[in-house]
């Protein structure tokens, strides 16, 4: 039985090389299969353990590909892997453990890859074996580097320990050379198969399954390399309209226009073609790790301080008793801006480090200076001051403006397997807040007129405010992100898929981007005077986030019109090469 499966063995070839265009070398196998599992699980379990002592992966590997039982193959591939990456064959572990489906068990082989690729372990004892990933390593750092599989591309390369095999009576043999013709055939048909051929190739509608984007992420982690660009950045997405569930493939997908990409003047990722922020991973993981943990709510709030705003109440009282002279008003506003200091920033729901936090909380801080007149705003959109009625003086009163989110209702088809974002996503809310004499603020609950005004314009002309700042674009696409990840967690989406969240759930393996802290900033407000008195006014507010409202069962409105469906049928994850995560 071992000299039958070593004969088949002399015609398949375990060294694999699918190179690109720029590369003339193309070694290619396929190996052979046949029916053996008819003979029972434990007689093909028997077969792969007598290969796996002799050290015959190939041939291992043929017969557990033959296993009809998912769980039973998941666990042969695993055991195979296992033995690769214990005897210095790296790499060919982490591509048999890239086949196991099970996201636990792999993660487990993985584990145990990255374990070895730390140099504590390794072939124990006995002969050398020969340092293939050094190889290859080499092949694919100078032969066309960007168009490996490891980064997205359809070159591919494995090891075997010679380009020989032993056969049942311990006779060395050469591998046989298989047609070039057929060759350059298969490597064409690899090309055209790929659903990965430019990532920056504007598309209407880009697929990214978060399931074989985790499974990548999982593959390069067990190799020290961390995430290319392409997958920091979503390949390139640019908002996300759909939400697809296939069961089927094990894929939870997201979906949105997406293209070629570039870095602003302030270092922020945008689409080349029109200016827009790009989605980024680090974000996506931030607000499921929310999601998760805390049900998708999430707050920043930049506050004014209690004494600084009594101070601010007494030096106007005292300053303003008479009108200002001419050439005063320059150190009369400098005073009030020193008397009203720093306001306090406070995030909470998320780490502060991210770049999440950042976003809400220079988009919230920049909202309030378009709302003084100290930015800036578009045709349409009148500032607070100067809205208010010359010759209407005001008391000081502490204004407040938070955004949260401005969605419609997601809509999903009757199986609910597919869903879809509508609405801006975005709006600003609005309240009075009144000053006691100690400088205590008083929620009110309302909001006067003006102050109403403001926050809906801003809401009105969003589209424009983030054409013209990005930082707003950005919010919009962290709402998107945080809705999507939401959705995902509260309709137990994960579960129809068999998905357990065990790379991107861990901070300790999938690293989120972090930096300093925002704490404090100067403080928003401005003055107007006229002859009849002089308005003050300051700002408070924040970003508020709660997803939950949105993603509950009876919030989500049904498509009974098949439009839904269609998109879902039309962006099945068919016929995808194995390191395939986005496809068009």
């Amino acid at each position: 039985m071992m000299k039958e499966s070593l004969s088949r063995f002399a015609a398949s070839c375990p060294f694999r090389m699918i190179v690109p265009a720029a590369v003339a070398i193309v070694i290619v196998c396929e190996c052979g299969t046949s029916s053996l599992w008819a003979q029972g699980p434990q007689a093909v379990d028997g077969r792969i353990a007598n290969h796996l002592q002799a050290g015959e992966f190939a041939p291992a590997l043929d017969l557990a590909n033959q296993i009809a039982d998912p769980g039973v193959r998941d666990r042969a591939l695993a055991g195979i892997a296992e033995a690769q990456v214990r005897v210095g064959m790296r790499r060919a572990g982490l591509d048999t453990a890239s086949r196991v489906a099970d996201d636990r068990l792999r993660t487990s082989v993985l584990d145990t890859a990255a374990g070895y690729s730390s140099g504590s372990g390794g072939a124990a004892g006995g002969a050398a074996m020969a340092d293939f990933d050094s190889l290859i390593n080499l092949i694919t750092t100078t032969l066309s580097p960007e168009s490996w599989e490891a980064i997205g591309g359809p070159g591919a390369i494995d090891s075997f320990p010679g380009g020989v095999y032993v056969d049942a009576g311990g006779m060395m043999q050469r591998l046989a050379v298989r047609d070039t013709a057929a060759l350059s055939q298969l490597r064409q048909r690899s090309f055209s198969a790929s659903a990965n051929q430019d990532v920056r190739r504007a598309s209407p509608l880009r697929k990214v399954s978060l399931t074989r984007l985790e499974k990548q992420l999982q593959l390069r982690w067990a190799q020290r390399l961390g995430p290319t660009e392409e997958m920091r950045l979503l390949a390139g997405m640019e908002r996300v309209r759909f939400i697809l569930v296939y069961p089927e493939t094990g894929d939870i997908v997201l979906a949105g226009p997406a293209g070629d990409w570039k870095l602003d003047a302030e270092g922020r990722y945008v689409s080349a073609a029109t200016g827009r922020p790009i989605l980024q991973l680090d974000d996506f993981v931030v607000v499921l790790r929310n999601a998760i943990g805390a049900g998708g709510q999430f707050t920043c709030s930049i506050t004014p301080r209690q004494p600084n705003l009594a101070a601010a109440r007494a030096y106007l009282d005292e300053t303003t008793r008479t009108p200002l002279k001419a050439g005063q008003a320059k150190s009369w506003v400098d005073g009030l801006r020193d008397t009203l200091g720093l306001q306090d920033i406070e995030v909470q729901g998320i780490d502060p480090r991210t770049r999440v936090s950042r976003v809400i909380v220079e988009a919230d801080y920049r909202m309030k200076l378009v709302g003084m007149g100290l930015e800036d705003g578009v045709l349409g959109l009148t500032s607070y001051l100067d809205s208010v009625p010359m010759g209407e003086a005001r008391p000081m009163s502490v204004l407040r403006w938070w955004f949260t989110l401005g969605h419609d209702a997601l809509h999903a088809t009757p199986s609910r397997d597919a869903f879809e974002i509508r609405g801006q996503g975005v709006k600003v809310l609005s309240e009075n807040e009144m000053l006691d004499e100690l400088g205590q603020r008083i929620h009110t609950g309302q909001a006067d007129e003006l102050n109403s005004q403001f926050a809906h314009d801003f809401t009105k002309h969003f589209e424009a405010l983030a054409a013209k700042y990005p930082i707003y674009a950005d919010l919009q696409n962290v709402f998107d992100l945080a809705l999507a990840a939401g959705l995902i967690v509260a309709q137990d989406l994960p579960d129809q898929v068999g998905w357990h969240f065990l790379h991107f759930g861990q901070p300790d393996r999938f690293h989120v981007g972090l930096d300093a802290a925002p704490q404090t900033v100067q403080t928003v407000a401005n003055y107007r005077a006229d002859r009849q008195g002089a308005i003050l006014a300051g700002v408070s507010g924040g970003v508020s986030v709660n997803t939950a409202p949105l993603v509950v069962q009876e919030a989500i409105r049904i498509d009974d019109y098949g439009v839904l469906a269609a998109e879902h049928q039309g962006a099945r994850p068919d016929d995808l090469p194995a390191n395939a995560w986005w496809w068009d």
